[in-house]
């Protein structure tokens, strides 16, 4: 059987970047498992992504090199895996890593495997062509491991089952214990989150610095908390706040176009890695809502309008659903796309304030707030990144900041027009089913938020794309690409989208929504629950089988599909009155309580989904009159109600048989009245906008200034 690169047939964009190497790469299926089984070669698994700059480095240096493909060749059975296409395949892999390695791993991941039990001989991420840095060449890695393929069978077996014990004690450490659940790792993550607090900078690391979006959600909530309980958690608050802030100033966000790159190379998140990822976008956009619903303050205003409006200007597709990512790189080089040479700059300053009247003072604080009079720095070029704030900056110059920052928004938009002839990122047109609900979730809140009903609209055409593309038969594909769907789905894909579905019905209700996500929870739990501990497989129970069936409950670069499937089983268990998903949230709970002890603070969203378990949120439904409409709507928007869930009803529709009893009082016909419930407990039906507000006032929601 000839041996050929075989990737020209797949859709997606990482695999279809390494269709013309010498390497004969292959697939991830049955038939390049069973090539490797026959031939008894062992795997060189690559695994990447397409807006990936180190996978784009080592595939330069040497998957496209002839001399290093002839080895990888003769030696190995090659397959690469796009990790965004195979999440469980990268988790597994990376967990290897980790075991094998006792660091962290990351991308380009590179594990050699051996060819009958896909077990990892030596795992390992990005190999330089020559040794350099402590790592070895990858050409005399690869011999090495050939070397020790023949040589010594019997450790790589040694090892083999080391790992699978290992595999199996991590499974039973998901085995529920007797003691109840209760809320004291909550204390302790905080005191984690405000040790690891980059006071001057925010953030929790030093460099290279993430958003951690999972932890930020986390002190927001129970800042909430304990402000509405009368606890004085505003150091909590201000590490949220004081890091979303440094993100939207710093170059991390994209001033020009909108949108935040996946991470900071510095402390100071000035130079960004420049990739973008919707999945970093989707939480940021519902958090920077949060923080304006708490502050109203223009830099999470502008977070949030400049982000939505890049997301539905460059990451929607025509159709509807929104791509997964776009390209560090553009012209072979990193950042090419977002910095700027002196000269641009001096000329484009210029233009602007004789084209827009703006004043030279006014040319010169811009310079001073974006860094423009300082050194370049960005390997001679500058990267945009707020030294100073437009408060300050108004301040200290005596103008007006509002008019300041209408001028600083013009010239921005003239960079912008300046900018958009360069030949741009690649853009990964995949539709990835949970990344796009994360998206919908941010843009229900931005649109909430805002009262931009755009936001709203663009949420609800992804929805309809991924129910019309990627639901059939009760089950959801993961991917859309070309026509095309991944039949495999994943516990984030059901999880996520469920989550997603129930913010934006806040939005806008459709009882065929509602009923979707009572079939998407259905459909989860049936799928992916482990029947015997409790809590959600990654990979449903007809997936095929590899070395690990993961149950993860720690948080990554996105929360735990485990965390997000209680939340939104909970959320839809109270709004519904179904308790067997409440039961099925207690059994979740109990299996990861052991994990959730042992770092509370890396289990960020499952502290979440336990504080809505133990401590129920408001649940509101407003049927909805025309004649008091507009009056009970002006008064919702004078409160701070995120960690209320409002659901708002029209009167004329029947609703859901499980909301049956939420119908309008009959002696007031064409008024709004209310349903407020928390927990179990329904409360008196509001009759009036002033028994709501009461309402509200006495459960101690604040008002917004």
């Amino acid at each position: 059987m000839e041996i050929t690169n075989r990737l020209a047939q797949e859709t997606s964009p990482y695999l279809l970047q390494h269709a013309d190497n010498p390497v004969h790469w292959l697939p991830w299926n049955e038939d390049s498992l069973q090539l490797a089984k026959q031939l008894d070669r062992p795997i060189l698994l690559s695994v990447g992504y397409s807006a990936c700059h180190w996978c784009h480095v080592m595939a330069h240096e040497s998957f496209e090199d002839p001399d290093t493909a002839d080895v990888m060749n003769e030696l190995f059975i090659n397959i690469k895996v796009d990790k965004e296409e195979r999440p469980d395949l990268d988790k597994i892999y990376q967990n290897a890593h980790s075991l094998l390695t006792q660091r962290v791993g990351g991308w380009p991941l590179t594990v050699f495997l051996t060819p009958d039990t896909h077990m990892p001989i030596f795992a390992g991420t990005y190999f330089p062509d020559k040794a350099r840095h402590g790592l070895p060449a990858f050409r005399d890695l690869l011999k090495h491991i050939d070397q020790i393929w023949r040589e010594r069978k019997f450790d790589i077996q040694q090892q083999s089952k080391a790992l699978s014990d290992t595999y199996e004690r991590i499974h039973q450490v998901s085995q529920p214990t007797d003691e109840g659940l209760d809320l004291h790792a909550h204390d302790i993550a905080r005191n984690e989150l405000e040790q690891q607090f980059d006071r001057q900078h925010g953030g929790f690391s030093k460099a290279p610095k993430f958003p951690h979006p999972a932890i930020l959600d986390f002190a927001l909530k129970q800042w909430r908390a304990g402000d509405r309980d009368g606890r004085d958690d505003d150091s909590l608050l201000y590490c949220a706040m004081h890091t979303l802030r440094k993100m939207a100033e710093g170059g991390l966000f994209d001033h020009v176009g909108g949108g935040f790159c996946r991470y900071s190379t510095d402390e100071m998140w000035m130079i960004p890695h420049f990739e973008k990822m919707l999945y970093d976008n989707g939480p940021l956009l519902s958090l920077y809502s949060q923080a304006c619903a708490i502050e109203d303050s223009p830099v999470f205003r502008n977070a949030i309008e400049r982000t939505a409006d890049w997301v539905m200007r460059e990451m929607q597709s025509p159709d509807g659903g929104y791509y997964s990512a776009q390209d560090a790189d553009s012209e072979g080089e990193e950042g090419k796309f977002f910095v700027w040479s002196k000269q641009e700059l001096d000329s484009l300053l210029a233009a602007s304030a004789e084209a827009h009247d703006i004043k030279t003072d006014v040319i010169k604080l811009f310079k001073k707030r974006y860094g423009l009079d300082r050194a370049a720095n960005f390997e001679g070029n500058w990267h945009l990144h707020a030294y100073h704030s437009t408060a300050e900056l108004a301040d200290s110059s005596g103008s007006d900041q509002r008019s300041l920052l209408a001028d600083f928004d013009i010239i921005l938009g003239q960079l912008f027009i300046a900018r958009e002839p360069r030949i741009h990122p690649q853009t990964d047109t995949k539709v990835l089913v949970s990344w796009n609900a994360l998206m919908i979730h941010g843009m229900a809140k931005a649109g909430r938020t805002s009262d931009n009903h755009a936001y709203t609209e663009s949420a609800l055409r992804a929805v309809s794309f991924i129910r019309q593309q990627c639901w059939h038969d009760g089950r959801l594909s993961a991917i859309y690409k070309d026509g095309k769907l991944q039949p495999l789905a994943y516990i984030d894909d059901y999880a996520f989208l469920l989550y997603a579905l129930l913010e934006i019905l806040q939005n806008s209700w459709d009882n065929e929504l509602y009923e979707w996500s009572l079939q998407l929870a259905d459909s989860m739990i049936e799928l992916f629950e482990d029947s015997e501990y409790g809590g959600f497989y990654f990979t449903a129970h007809d997936h095929e089988d590899l070395i690990q069936r993961i149950k993860p409950f720690s948080d990554d670069a996105i929360p735990a599909g485990n965390a997000i499937a209680c939340l939104a089983l909970t959320r839809l268990g109270r709004l519904s009155g179904t308790t067997r998903y409440l039961d099925t949230v207690e059994r979740g709970l109990s299996s990861a309580w052991t994990s959730i002890k042992h770092s509370p603070l890396s289990h960020s969203a499952l502290l979440m989904a336990l504080s809505e378990y133990l401590q129920p949120s408001d649940i509101i439904i407003i049927r909805q009159g025309q004649a008091d409409r507009a009056e009970w709507q002006d008064m919702l928007r004078r409160y701070c109600l995120d960690d209320a869930l409002i659901y708002r009803i029209d009167a004329d529709i029947e609703p859901h048989a499980t909301l049956a009893d939420k119908m309008p009082a009959e002696h007031s016909p064409g008024y709004t009245v209310a349903y407020p419930c928390r927990g179990n407990q329904c409360f008196p039906v509001l009759q009036s906008c002033t028994d709501l507000e009461q309402y509200l006032q006495n459960n101690s929601y604040r008002i917004l200034e």
